[in-house]
């Protein structure tokens, strides 16, 4: 684990300790808690332009040969 600070307002440093002691935990167990649950809530976005090109195909690689042919047959490959 790593050590950070946090800062909070009172009135929020007030509220986690008495939810703390309610429901018998320490504060940064709950901090991690809610943290976790942020982050993963809020996945970073994907770098500019992924996926725009999706085929929705899983099978490219491996059928490119005629996957070609069959674009050049029907004209939508030069």
């Amino acid at each position: 684990m790593v050590k950070t600070t946090v800062y909070l307002d009172d009135e929020t440093a007030v509220a986690l300790k008495c939810l703390a002691q309610r429901i018998n935990t320490s504060q940064a167990k709950l901090i991690r808690a809610e943290l976790r649950k942020f982050v993963a809530d809020n996945p970073p976005p994907l770098p500019k332009g992924m996926g725009m090109f999706s085929s929705g195909r899983s099978d490219i690689s491996t059928n490119y040969r005629r996957l070609l042919k069959q674009a050049v047959r029907e004209g939508r490959w030069p």
